[in-house]
């Protein structure tokens, strides 16, 4: 899938977006205050901010000024409407063209958004906004793990085929979880003096209208032009076969890195 026509299939819908996307574990905002140097007065940018799932817990840590880099216009306008902090900054652009003023950040940050972007460039692009010493989180929650059951997956894997997205990965591995791939990368831009990683698993359980909320979000599903038909059939799936009770295996990643002096 293109990575322009993916970053337009989230905004049809934002409520929905905001409503069925789960949250991020809490230890993610715990390791961004304990390791990262989130707290009051911490300038932040976001990127691929979406409808605000991180944005309101970056806020609440005392992110400010944060600048959230958003390129869909509704996204970006649920953003703000949701969001009325003066503390934020919605800023409608493709992070490769948003105009953001060189170490100038103490931290940036990119929930579930960082595979949309070409890797190199981006995290080049990442060293040059941060303050030394300032840091980079990327983080993502990744629907699927292959080392558990997932009995809705392979109930539903032939309806849902369709065009891969970045998030697909390479070497069969999801890009969030290619910790091998993510730390490598950082890594090479030669500009962080500290690279990490931290994961977790968990199960997200949902009812037969969660379910199918919750994949309308899909790029790979939102953009279909069966979508409907689709949706509805997942639906029924989870009723009849699942008994209107969907447990999908979780997991979350987080890559942390501090920008060298």
């Amino acid at each position: 899938m293109p990575r322009d026509a993916g970053r337009r299939a989230f905004g049809a819908d934002p409520a929905n977006y905001h409503r069925a996307r789960p949250d991020y574990p809490d230890w993610v905002y715990r390791t961004l205050r304990s390791r990262c140097a989130l707290g009051p007065g911490t300038a932040t940018f976001e990127i691929g901010a979406g409808t605000g799932k991180a944005t309101r817990r970056l806020l609440e840590a005392g992110a400010d000024p944060l600048i959230a880099v958003e390129p869909d216009p509704r996204l970006a306008g649920f953003l703000r409407a949701t969001h009325p902090d003066p503390a934020l900054t919605v800023l409608v652009s493709a992070f490769e063209d948003a105009e953001l003023e060189d170490q100038a950040f103490d931290l940036g940050v990119s929930g579930t958004a960082f595979h949309w972007l070409e890797e190199e460039a981006a995290l080049a692009k990442i060293a040059r906004l941060l303050r030394p010493g300032g840091w980079w989180a990327a983080f993502w929650n990744v629907f699927g793990d292959d080392s558990r059951p997932d009995p809705f997956h392979l109930a539903t894997r032939d309806l849902l085929k369709g065009p891969d997205n970045p998030a697909a990965g390479e070497r069969g591995i999801p890009f969030g979880l290619d910790s091998e791939a993510r730390l490598a990368a950082l890594t090479r831009t030669g500009a962080f003096d500290i690279v990490d990683t931290i994961m977790s698993a968990w199960s997200l359980v949902l009812d037969e209208d969660q379910a199918a909320a919750l994949y309308a979000t899909y790029s790979t599903v939102s953009l279909r032009a069966d979508r409907e038909a689709v949706l509805a059939e997942l639906r029924r799936i989870a009723r009849d076969t699942f008994g209107g009770r969907v447990v999908r295996n979780m997991t979350t990643s987080l890559y942390i890195a501090r920008r060298a002096a």
